[in-house]
């Protein structure tokens, strides 16, 4: 999620707030290092550090520094045991930081360049203050969101990585995977040649395109997104699988469709010319195996798990840096 922002926005409607992160994990815990969450006066919050009694024992934490005039910031070490009623058996380092209005200015500083390019930082406790000092940053994909070192520091990295998902087609499925999409770390090009077949509202990470050259779309995606295709023509659908495989570029190409529609395509791009190593990489029918529902919502949690499967499989590849986009 996006952090300066919500803290520059607590800022100038609370005038305080506290933002909890985890720096380090040690073992099992219920999220990973990175995971943040911003405690606003009263008890509201956004975000999550994995929820049971440690969440709780932040957020009280969080509320005691609220409470209390001192804007601090101090390490909080915990074990995820029996005395804390969680079985995880791992240990956490979580960093608690309160803000005020001294903190506006930074705070606004900081929600700019996280919404644009994100950024990276370096920070360290002095004076009982987190010092954050901007770190060249070289928009690597690979690495902790954030990183505690023994000598008491801490490299953070924020706004999110996201992959790009062009998603051709404005149906039933594609308006159910839309919505399927919308909290998961992904930016998704919605197109479609129908100009009435787009909703006029859209989740934050959607952008929707009206276009009746998909071939021209394609060209224009970053090289590692994933393509899924489920037009309201067959001939439409062709055009673009053989664009999308051809060009070589995006690592998932799906389709909707069954076994035999598989089949009928990849003849068709066989007589096409098309090269079977990449006909063989074509995804179709889409959709993690063993749900059998044909209900466009079962369709779309089915296609968004497996997004999200081949997403974490690329990014333990290692592949080069380019192929996603940073976003906030």
């Amino acid at each position: 999620m996006r952090v300066w922002p919500v803290i520059a926005e607590a800022l100038a409607t609370r005038k305080r707030c506290v933002m909890v992160t985890i720096a380090a994990v040690d073992g099992s815990a219920p999220r990973e290092a990175g995971a943040r969450m911003i405690v606003l006066p009263g008890g509201g919050f956004h975000g999550t550090i994995g929820g049971g009694t440690l969440e709780w024992r932040a957020l009280a934490e969080a509320q005691r520094a609220l409470e209390s005039d001192a804007i601090e910031a101090r390490w909080i070490r915990q074990s995820l045991g029996p005395e804390l009623g969680q079985c995880c058996g791992g240990r956490v380092t979580l960093l608690l930081e309160a803000f005020d209005a001294s903190s506006m200015t930074q705070a606004q500083a900081f929600a700019t360049l996280e919404a644009a390019e994100g950024f990276v930082s370096r920070g360290r406790i002095a004076d009982g203050r987190m010092r954050r000092e901007l770190q060249a940053n070289d928009r690597a994909e690979a690495g902790p969101a954030v990183s505690l070192s023994s000598d008491g520091s801490i490299a953070e990295r924020f706004g999110e990585i996201c992959r790009s998902v062009l998603l051709f087609g404005a149906g039933h499925v594609g308006r159910a995977l839309v919505l399927a999409l919308a909290p998961l770390p992904l930016q998704v090009t919605w197109i479609d040649s129908r100009s009435d077949a787009v909703p006029g509202r859209l989740p934050g990470n959607v952008r929707a395109v009206v276009s009746s050259a998909p071939l021209a779309e394609l060209a224009a995606a970053p090289a590692g997104s994933f393509v899924l295709i489920m037009t309201h023509s067959h001939g439409l659908d062709l055009e673009i699988t053989h664009g999308a495989l051809a060009d070589g570029r995006f690592p998932y190409v799906g389709l909707i469709g069954s076994a035999t529609k598989r089949s009928r395509f990849a003849k068709r791009l066989r007589e096409a010319g098309l090269a079977e190593d990449r006909i063989a990489t074509l995804v179709c029918p889409i959709g993690i195996a063993g749900i059998g529902g044909k209900a466009p919502p079962v369709i779309a949690a089915a296609t968004a798990a497996e997004l999200l499967l081949r997403d974490e499989s690329l990014r333990a590849a290692a592949l080069p840096a380019g192929i996603l986009h940073r976003t906030g």
